[in-house]
């Protein structure tokens, strides 16, 4: 990859690369060769070929940064932090916090050879495995909700309480600090988070962030999670973000930017629970009765989402997109903050 046409974000100095990695992963050999994985927005993930073996690279993504965006090192703390656990991951191998050897911070973690699916629908399976992927994707959730802190050094790893607080100040910091032009619908939007926030109930797990179908690999053939994947945005916070994004995103249409939803389709036909049934597992492997505010936890994640996306299309705007797509998801962002008025209208 060092020969070519290639945009900064997919060149890497593979020959550097190669002997860097060499003096800092036992057993790693070189030459090696790289290919940047499609799909993905934020940090650039490269499937790094070597003598010794297959491995997984990846990067922040070079140029200006927002503040706390693209943390790879926290992705490679808490990846880290559960290797023993419940939760599935993959191995991380070497983290690199000198941005001068390829151009920004990179981790090095072990290439998990399974599946990963890009509809929600999962039409290449039938309905019983359906429904197992689906029951698998709730465990792995509970259990990543149930770590226990202390055994892993996680405990510093974000602040205690007022969780939807703070992330309604960061996230609307984010965005209006990627904002490109004025969007009633998600000044709307904002104004009503901010007026719906309900009380800390104490409750504090470690978060994903991004927990949707995509983010997981599963094994070769069975319905079983072998690696979660992407913890950019992990921290301690509020379990019910997790659980209400994984919804938001199935409540969406098929096309909608890089999600595919199951908006319109009828899941009892295809063996997929309904949200209903799927908060309903959640809580019960959880020991929670019911979950109260539900219109904002699900408002509040197509919110988080429009700002995170705006900051994909403004990083496309400045030339440092992962992606040739980053530029036309600007799209989605007043859709989204649409659909978080809907939900706000219908169900609060």
């Amino acid at each position: 990859m060092e020969s070519g046409k290639k945009t900064a974000v997919e060149q890497l100095p593979t020959e550097k690369l190669a002997a860097y990695l060499a003096t800092h992963i036992e057993g790693f050999r070189g030459p090696i060769q790289v290919e940047k994985f499609s799909g993905g927005q934020s940090n650039p993930t490269f499937k790094v070929q070597a003598e010794s073996g297959t491995y997984v690279l990846r990067r922040q993504p070079p140029g200006k940064l927002l503040k706390s965006a693209h943390a790879v090192d926290r992705e490679f703390r808490v990846m880290r932090a559960l290797a023993d656990t419940d939760v599935p991951v993959p191995r991380v191998l070497h983290l690199c916090e000198d941005r001068e050897l390829i151009g920004s911070m990179f981790y090095v973690m072990e290439y998990c050879d399974g599946r990963i699916f890009w509809d929600a629908a999962l039409p290449e399976l039938d309905n019983a495995q359906r429904s197992g992927f689906y029951e698998e994707m709730n465990r792995v959730l509970a259990a990543l909700h149930s770590v226990d802190l202390e055994a892993c050094g996680l405990t510093d790893y974000g602040k205690p309480g007022n969780y939807f607080e703070r992330q309604l100040e960061r996230w609307q910091g984010q965005y209006r600090a990627s904002e490109l032009q004025p969007i009633a619908a998600m000044d709307q939007l904002m104004d009503w988070l901010g007026t719906a926030l309900p009380a800390d109930d104490g409750r504090a797990t470690l978060v994903h962030g991004d927990y949707r179908l995509d983010n997981i690999v599963f094994h070769p053939t069975e319905s079983r999670a072998i690696a979660v994947l992407d913890w950019e945005l992990s921290t301690l916070g509020h379990p019910f973000a997790d659980l209400a994004y994984q919804c938001m995103q199935l409540r969406m249409p098929a096309g909608a930017g890089n999600i595919s939803g199951l908006m319109g389709m009828d899941r009892h036909a295809l063996g997929i629970p309904s949200e209903r049934e799927y908060v309903a597992s959640y809580c019960a492997r959880m020991g929670i009765d019911k979950i109260d505010n539900w219109a904002f936890y699900l408002a509040f994640s197509f919110f988080r989402l429009a700002a995170i996306v705006q900051g994909v299309a403004k990083r496309a705007q400045d030339g440092n997109a992962s992606s040739k797509s980053a530029a036309k998801l600007g799209a989605f962002v007043e859709p989204l903050a649409q659909m978080a008025l809907d939900v706000i209208d219908k169900e609060s």
